[in-house]
């Protein structure tokens, strides 16, 4: 559920109607419900109650410094995958025993930053990575903590592009190699391997392929303890679809329902890494109409966001449900038409939705893009040397600007001119 409803065929964000928004702070304009962002990571920490997991927020998913201290400030940690994202998991108040630290590709200056700053743990990615991490502690004469991420090789169901659990994929290391290197865990001087760690894919709406992971690392768990090896942690990482469209992802607690068994069985620590299910429909991006352009074939409609603000659809053939922000009958402005929604950037991928169906549309006309909250600005750009959009808290009949729209200045601002140029 969420907080984005008509009232009175006008569209609010919990008690704030969203077209004053619109007109207040101009579109494109990504808008954030406070309620729902709250809500969802207090249903997902009740459904899982029973095991007391460490519940660590994908800050990825949405990185905004707001949105991460709501969260916080409710007890959660954060799951971080660069340097910039500690400095914000940080710069939120983050307790950093609550940060976990994943990425293939961790530099050397970003290990000793986080091991400085006493992280719970890196995921590790491969054996190059944990002896590098290794290196790095020694140096620092300080133990750093570190968790194997293991690649279970299970079908998530889900787009090929966040799909991260098989042999095929970049991520994690192999059962038998995890294993060689646990056996071999003395020889690391200054690292301690704590727990274990899955991810395998994002979006994903079924708790089937959960289940076929975690059994694998139930046996994997049960061969390490015969060979000596004691863990403290699993973390069972994120994933865990939204509704998009016709999607019927699981409830928090039916989730919980299907896996809590299996996750007792290891007598570890869980530790969770949700992303998109906390943020993704507690935001939505507003966009308005600039064009209708009628051809011989198709109907655009030209709304002023592009795939700079919103690149899920150009990126992944994503689908977000787009509404009008004021509700018409259909005899005061015509039958609904098949249209593309396109945005304004110079590619021909560039659209938001292809072949909708959507109310008669004029130009000045606002529409919503549903479901927004979870990887849409944070996956934004400047592409076009377009602004970026302004991004907005809504909490009752408040409202909180949290991050203000790009100037002019700030596209250039860290371009330099050579002498011979001036």
């Amino acid at each position: 559920m969420h907080e984005f409803r008509y009232k009175n065929n006008r569209l609010f964000c919990e008690n704030t109607e969203l077209e004053a928004l619109a007109r207040k702070f101009g579109t494109p304009l990504y808008v954030y419900s406070y309620h729902t962002l709250v809500d969802h990571f207090l249903k997902l920490r009740n459904a899982f109650r029973a095991i007391d997991p460490l519940i660590c927020y994908s800050v990825k998913a949405n990185s905004n410094l707001a949105v991460l201290r709501a969260l916080v400030r409710q007890g959660s940690g954060l799951d971080i995958v660069s340097g910039g994202e500690l400095f914000r998991a940080l710069k939120a108040g983050c307790p950093a025993k609550k940060i976990v630290y994943a990425s293939v590709g961790k530099t050397s200056r970003e290990i000793e930053e986080a091991i400085r700053a006493g992280i719970l743990f890196f995921n590790v990615e491969s054996l190059a990575e944990l002896e590098n991490i290794d290196r790095i502690a020694r140096r620092l004469n300080k133990k750093a903590r570190v968790a194997i991420r293991i690649n279970p090789d299970v079908e998530p169901k889900t787009h090929k592009y966040i799909t991260t659990g098989k042999l095929t994929n970049k991520f994690g290391i192999d059962f038998t190699s995890a294993r060689q290197i646990l056996l071999l865990r003395n020889a690391l001087t200054h690292t301690r391997i704590t727990g274990l760690h899955i991810h395998i894919g994002s979006q994903i709406t079924e708790s089937v392929p959960y289940a076929a992971a975690i059994k694998k690392m139930i046996g994997f768990i049960e061969t390490l303890k015969k060979a000596g090896i004691r863990l403290e942690y699993l973390n069972i990482g994120g994933g865990l679809g939204i509704v998009y469209d016709r999607e019927t992802p699981q409830t928090a607690k039916k989730f919980a329902s299907q896996v809590l068994p299996l996750l007792r069985k290891t007598g570890l620590k869980i530790i969770m890494e949700p992303g998109r299910f906390i943020a993704g429909n507690s935001g939505i991006l507003v966009t308005r109409v600039l064009y209708i352009k009628n051809t011989p074939r198709k109907k655009f409609v030209i709304v002023d966001a592009g795939m700079n603000d919103l690149i899920r659809p150009a990126l992944y053939e994503a689908f977000h449900n787009i509404v009008p922000l004021r509700q018409v009958g259909q005899g005061m402005r015509g039958k609904s038409r098949l249209v593309d929604i396109v945005g304004p950037i110079c590619e021909s991928g560039d659209f938001l939705a292809k072949e909708r169906m959507m109310p008669e549309l004029k130009e000045g006309d606002y529409l919503a893009v549903m479901g927004a909250g979870a990887y849409g600005f944070s996956m934004s750009s400047n592409y076009n040397s377009r602004l970026r959009a302004a991004e907005v808290l809504v909490s009752g009949n408040k409202n909180f600007v949290i991050r203000a729209r790009d100037s002019r200045n700030d596209l250039v601002r860290n371009e330099r001119m050579p002498g011979f140029l001036r």
